[in-house]
């Protein structure tokens, strides 16, 4: 794991928001955009595409991974323009293969600037949703940045007053 440089000369504090396909997702990356936007850092927004788990024609699993990329690519170009929409901050953006936690631990142990995980709570009776529940978890004394939780049914004005 690097050590954590955001504060370091040449370097600046990221905000990592993760994308899926939630509603609540919008409240985590809108938040992440004004705090990057108000504390002069950055955002970086991760996509993670999951194995399809089919293996049997490789032509099929060429297909899926190729059409799992488009999706991916929508997906960043989307909530891309809801942060320019929302604040001054161009994200980076990353797309990674494979367990989405991993994923997500993975690409914070690579990125030295990355100091702060963003997630969105989701609104439903079965709780917060599997990304908050896998990332804020067991894990969580042992995680190697804080993680903001950002409630679901905070409105844009919400967040622009608490960001």
């Amino acid at each position: 794991m690097l050590k954590r440089r955001s504060t370091e000369a040449g370097h600046r504090r990221k905000f990592l928001a993760v994308l899926d396909d939630t509603p609540e997702c919008s409240r985590a990356v809108i938040y992440a955009a004004r705090r990057a936007e108000r504390t002069a850092g950055g955002l970086t927004m991760l996509y993670v595409i999951e194995p399809s788990g089919f293996q049997h024609w490789i032509g099929v699993e060429n297909i899926m991974r190729a059409e799992a990329m488009d999706e991916a690519e929508a997906t960043l170009a989307r909530f891309a323009d809801i942060v320019r929409r929302h604040s001054s901050v161009e994200p980076e953006l990353v797309i990674r293969e494979g367990n989405r936690a991993e994923q997500i631990t993975g690409l914070i142990a690579d990125d030295e600037d990355i100091a702060i995980l963003v997630l969105a709570a989701g609104t439903d009776k079965d709780g917060p949703g599997p990304l908050v529940t896998a990332m804020a978890g067991r894990h969580v004394a042992h995680f190697p940045v804080p993680i903001t939780i950002v409630p679901g049914t905070l409105t844009d004005d919400d967040i622009a007053a608490i960001a």
